[in-house]
């Protein structure tokens, strides 16, 4: 794609990577047949394609965003499935980003959209907070109804909708501490505890902790450890989202420090992506740089790392599994296989559902902020489930694992859960629960 930025305008590393993520773009359209809201919408601006030109546009010329690339950027998903269908090697997850940090930065959204991104910003990273709106939710989920007949109310109803009926206590798993090996010492790692998953399911990384103790794996949760950063940093926060990497990255680079680490493990798909980009998103902080890069080169995906530990083949359990392939795995992370291989290894049939690639709608808080176009990637992404006929869904994000358990029957676990269990941990509780009723 030729482009027409001036010397002054690439004088802005930004601008600059822009400009060359831009160029790499021919117009080949592969990307639309992948893309979850052209095939929901059959709008190109709802295209990668499409965003490529408008984000063009509001860069070259260096103007305010406006309402129309507003609408069609906040509608795009960050799933990243145009990244591996592109044959270019566009890198276009970097390029929405710096969109969105310069919508943020231009661009004056209506009040009331404004004030529900600006609660989002400041209750999901926190635990604490995060655990005391799920309770309060209950006082307003009378009032989802009401909230979808006005526009601007649609995405308190769709978190009203979204919130669990129950909330599980603090566990100690999450708490700063150092987990011991059980076996004969495998390697030492870190496990990020993170913000929304140790509220909504702290079992899954109870379970990833359990597996890798009794395999020989010791397991840190370093103390001052916290979100990651990506829900704001797909908001175009990034001052925010920079702030929360350099914690993390100093918290990290400590454990590193006072007794090495093979790995920082990571249970949700949607962090690891964006743990792995630490180095790219701190690349000009020379406080930072060398560091950060260090620390993505050791984030690995649970199932990752579980995948150099060589386990043992275990007898088959006769229960089918469909596996949901999270978008920040596959094609964030490129990680793909892993997952399905250890799954079979422990015994489990697995399943690829149809249009794997397509996106379930979760997307961080897409399916608040943008609830019609996630319902309807919800139900296509349930009947492409279900056509499986699992006894099991299992994913690796929390994100997804919600999304998916609130429109279908079928218990939802996470990957490690499973893995877990297979090699001598408890059964999953969603599959005991289901089993009861």
């Amino acid at each position: 794609m030729q482009t027409n930025f001036t010397a002054e305008q690439l004088a802005d590393p930004h601008v600059a990577e822009a400009e060359s993520i831009l160029r790499k773009c021919v117009h080949c359209g592969f990307c639309t047949a992948t893309c979850p809201t052209y095939v929901t919408l059959g709008n190109e601006l709802d295209s990668p394609r499409g965003r490529i030109y408008l984000i063009k546009d509001m860069l070259e010329n260096g103007r305010p965003a406006d309402e129309q690339i507003v609408t069609h950027i906040d509608r795009c998903l960050s799933c990243l499935a145009c990244t591996t269908t592109c044959p270019s090697g566009v890198d276009y997850m970097h390029l929405v980003d710096h969109a969105r940090t310069h919508i943020e930065k231009t661009y004056r959204r209506p009040l009331m959209n404004r004030l529900t991104r600006n609660m989002l910003a400041m209750v999901l990273p926190y635990p604490g907070r995060f655990r005391l709106a799920l309770k309060l939710a209950a006082l307003g989920r009378p009032f989802a109804g009401l909230f979808d007949k006005v526009g601007p109310l649609k995405p308190m109803a769709a978190m009203l909708r979204l919130a669990p009926s129950t909330v599980a206590p603090p566990s100690d798993f999450a708490r700063p501490a150092t987990h011991a090996p059980l076996a004969t010492r495998r390697g030492r790692v870190a496990i990020l505890t993170g913000c929304a998953q140790p509220v909504l399911d702290p079992g899954i990384n109870e379970a990833a902790i359990s597996l890798l103790t009794r395999l020989g794996v010791e397991v840190v949760v370093p103390q001052g450890e916290g979100c990651c950063g990506a829900l704001v940093h797909h908001m175009g926060r990034e001052e925010q989202a920079l702030d929360s990497a350099r914690r993390n990255v100093d918290v990290w680079t400590q454990a590193i420090e006072d007794g090495g680490l093979d790995a920082i493990i990571v249970t949700t798909s949607g962090c690891g992506t964006t743990i792995k980009d630490y180095g790219h998103m701190l690349r000009l902080d020379p406080a930072y740089a060398e560091k950060a890069a260090r620390i993505s080169s050791l984030a690995k995906d649970v199932t990752e790392y579980l995948s150099t530990l060589d386990l043992p083949i275990v007898e088959a359990k006769g229960m089918t599994v469909a596996y949901h392939s999270a978008c920040s795995l596959q094609h964030g992370q490129k990680v793909t296989m892993p997952p399905k291989l250890l799954l079979e290894t422990a015994g489990f049939t697995v399943k690829d559902p149809p249009e794997g690639h397509l996106c379930c709608g979760s997307a961080g808080t897409y399916n608040i902020m943008q609830p019609e176009i996630s319902a309807r990637l919800k139900a296509r992404k349930v009947r492409n489930i279900e056509k499986t006929r699992p006894d099991v869904i299992a994913a690796g994000n929390i994100g997804c694992m919600a999304q998916i358990g609130s429109a279908t029957g079928i218990p939802v676990v996470h990957t490690v859960e499973l893995l877990n269990w297979a090699y001598g941990g408890p059964r999953p509780k969603s599959i005991e629960r289901h089993e009861i009723g």
